[in-house]
């Protein structure tokens, strides 16, 4: 290894790969607290003719992972970046996931604030390609939960857990199959996952965003099953998915 100094996210876990690798270089965290701090010493560090690498806990850096900052300022400072290939939780997901691969688009993880993640998820909810998300374990089964809302418990999608570590495991089926599993089995919730869903179907594909902003004003004068037969008319999407928002959004309020 020719680099004069290892970027990690974890400096521990990095330390016991390069010594499992029998490599021994100093290293310095860069990770999402203390990256903007740090950029300037570490362009200096690289116009002085210093080599460094630049490397993530699990996946690929930038990927949902540290390093972004750095590598844009490289790239305005004329500092040359080269990247090794190697794991990525996304590529590695929709290899097992056995869903359509030939147009995909990858989300990262959903917004933590509740409107802007139900915005989100109307927005996505008409995708015609397959979809990429990450979920920490404890979010797993309530983004399970508001994933068969939004998008209709039939949807086929998949779970792939802890990928390329000892305990790898891949779960298929449709949200509202994998969401009851995610409430029956706790491995389920064990380790940073990977959810893959098959896209929009076209003939059920109509408009989310608008299903979004008709149910909330329906259900201030309308149950929960008149407001989402008239939003699923108004919208194009399908009634199934427009009750399971409107009985949601009734029951957070």
């Amino acid at each position: 290894m020719a680099a004069d100094l290892v970027l990690a996210e974890d400096t521990r876990r990095t330390a016991t790969l390069l010594g499992a690798c029998g490599i021994s270089r100093p290293l310095l965290s860069l990770h999402d607290h203390n990256e903007s701090g740090r950029v300037e010493s570490l362009l200096r560090r690289l116009k002085n003719g210093a080599v460094l690498a630049l490397v993530s806990d699990a996946g690929t850096p930038l990927v949902s992972d540290p390093g972004f900052i750095l590598v844009r300022a490289c790239a305005a400072a004329g500092i040359e970046v080269r990247t090794i290939p190697g794991p990525s939780a996304v590529t590695a997901a929709l290899a097992v996931a056995g869903l359509p691969t030939d147009r995909f688009v990858f989300e990262g993880f959903l917004p933590a604030r509740a409107g802007e993640r139900k915005t989100a998820l109307a927005r996505l909810a008409c995708e015609r390609r397959t979809l990429v998300l990450f979920e920490a374990p404890h979010r797993i089964e309530k983004t399970l939960q508001e994933l068969a809302a939004a998008f209709g418990g039939e949807r086929s999608a998949a779970i792939a857990r802890e990928l390329t570590k000892v305990h790898e495991c891949v779960y298929r089926g449709t949200l509202g199959e994998l969401q009851q599993r995610a409430a029956a089995e706790e491995n389920l919730a064990r380790g940073e996952a990977t959810i893959v869903i098959a896209g929009a179907a076209e003939a059920t594909a109509g408009d989310a965003a608008l299903l979004a902003r008709a149910l909330p004003l329906l259900l201030k004068d309308l149950p929960p099953a008149r407001a989402a037969a008239i939003a699923s008319q108004l919208s194009g999407m399908p009634r199934r998915a427009a009750y399971e928002q409107a009985r949601q959004l009734a029951a957070e309020r």
